[in-house]
């Protein structure tokens, strides 16, 4: 960390405030190498802390620069490593609660831009989100305005960014353990005075874990390591020929493809079969939305909604 990064957040703490120009000064002396390292982050957290009131331009800095470490801070690039997913849990905990909505909004952010994060990491933020929808304390309950056992407009937004984010538990689709969760603040916010998207996100959330299409699967942390260390290794075979490629005409490109059956054919994948068999309900789906739906006994608006749904899809 620079002298001068340093020097800029420790006189911003002794002021308990920052103003547009010092945050525009923080930027420049925190990225002349395109990275954040360890010790900013560090400081850019205890900075935050003691930010009496932060700004909007303060917030957006906060968690520009932290996305930026936690999921570009180690290799491979845009997957969340164990270790920094750990770091950021711990550092937005305060008796294992998230008590700002810009520690949260740094949370969904990190799992909307990662390819790919712990698992630990999602299952907290959702967490988060659903305590404070049973006791009606936390960041978005506008100052403990609003009752336990409802659900905010803040709230809804909050867990469709989650359950969809590309580092989430199922990328771009529904997990059971997030469906299941969706059924749980169902059955507790029934007749609330929800916010109106509630419905809408309930019905799609449950609706994907049961039709959705899980076809463009990613990979883990770990095989993107293999797979970039591989790359990267000049010696292997791959990258002789494509060093030996390199230095010879189109034609000889080609002729020398066919030669070693690079890419070799594969049988045609089904995408569309595939498709249309992810979006049928299985027998097991069946019997566990049945499960839920049995569990108090009567079938509410929200789930004939979900049925609605599902006939209709």
């Amino acid at each position: 960390m620079t002298l001068h990064f340093r020097a800029l957040a420790e006189q911003a703490a002794k002021d308990s405030a920052i103003s547009v120009e010092e945050i525009l000064e923080l930027r420049r002396a925190a990225w002349p190498d395109g990275r954040i390292d360890p010790e900013e982050a560090e400081a850019i957290f205890l900075l935050n802390d003691k930010i009496a009131e932060p700004t909007r331009e303060w917030s957006d800095f906060f968690v520009e620069a932290l996305v930026e470490f936690v999921v570009n801070g180690s290799e491979p690039k845009g997957y969340v490593s164990d270790e920094n997913a750990r770091w950021l849990i711990e550092r937005v905990s305060h008796d294992g609660k998230v008590e700002s909505l810009t520690e949260l909004e740094l949370l969904v952010r990190v799992l909307e831009k990662a390819l790919s994060a712990p698992d630990d990491l999602r299952v907290f933020v959702l967490d988060q989100i659903e305590r404070e929808v049973l006791t009606g304390e936390g960041p978005t309950r506008c100052g403990g305005t609003l009752a336990s056992g409802s659900i905010t407009e803040a709230e809804c937004s909050l867990i469709r960014r989650t359950i969809f984010a590309s580092g989430g538990d199922r990328p771009a689709g529904v997990s059971q353990r997030e469906a299941e969760m969706l059924f749980r603040l169902k059955d507790a916010t029934l007749g609330a005075d929800n916010a109106s998207a509630w419905e809408r996100l309930f019905v799609q959330g449950v609706g994907n874990y049961l039709q959705g299409w899980n076809g463009a699967k990613g990979i883990t942390r770990e095989r993107a390591s293999e797979l970039e260390a591989f790359m990267d290794d000049r010696s292997t075979h791959l990258g002789r020929f494509f060093g030996r490629m390199a230095r010879v005409d189109t034609g000889s490109f080609v002729r020398a493809v066919r030669e070693v059956g690079f890419g070799r054919r594969q049988p045609s994948r089904d995408v569309a079969g595939e498709a249309a068999r992810e979006h049928a309900v299985t027998d097991a789906e069946n019997l566990w939305l049945q499960a839920r739906m049995d569990a108090d006994e009567q079938v509410d608006p929200l789930e004939k909604a979900l049925l609605a749904f599902l006939v209709k899809g």
